[in-house]
């Protein structure tokens, strides 16, 4: 792997092109894409982050592809990140294409800075999240936290 491949989510030629499609079947419910596997770099350690990132979105008319989803997380995953804001890169990416503040994102994810120096806790994880829109409410975080736990 070369430089320009683990930081490829600095150049903005490289940010997905996404299209957008009608939501011809009307589904207006929410849909989960979970598990979406990324690798990134620690921003102040430069040591992997690996984690699962879990997207939730209700459309507002339009829907986007699913494989798109993971594109979008893996590109904002390929540069010097921390957790707190690689969630919310995703979820303002997300907002602005899918032109909808019903967005959720919660990312899962392993730090090597801290299970291979200091501490060196290799069982550990750090879960971030971000609601926007109706998963602000209460019951629609639940439904969401119930689904990803199954």
């Amino acid at each position: 792997m070369d430089i320009e491949e683990i930081f490829s989510g600095l150049n903005p030629a490289n940010k997905p092109k996404v299209a957008l499609f009608d939501n011809k079947y009307r589904y207006n419910q929410m849909l989960e894409e979970k598990n979406i596997t990324f690798y990134s770099n620690c921003g102040h350690h430069f040591v992997p982050i690996i984690g699962k990132a879990h997207i939730a979105y209700i459309s507002s008319g339009k829907v986007i592809g699913l494989s798109k989803l993971n594109r979008i997380v893996q590109y904002d995953a390929k540069r010097p990140q921390v957790q707190e804001r690689l969630t919310n890169q995703i979820a303002m990416d997300l907002k602005a294409i899918l032109q909808t503040e019903d967005v959720a994102v919660i990312i899962d994810a392993k730090h090597l800075c801290v299970s291979s120096r200091g501490i060196k806790d290799d069982t550990s994880a750090t879960v971030t999240s971000y609601y926007g829109g109706v998963f602000m409410k209460s019951d629609k975080i639940a439904e969401l936290q119930n689904y990803l736990n199954e």
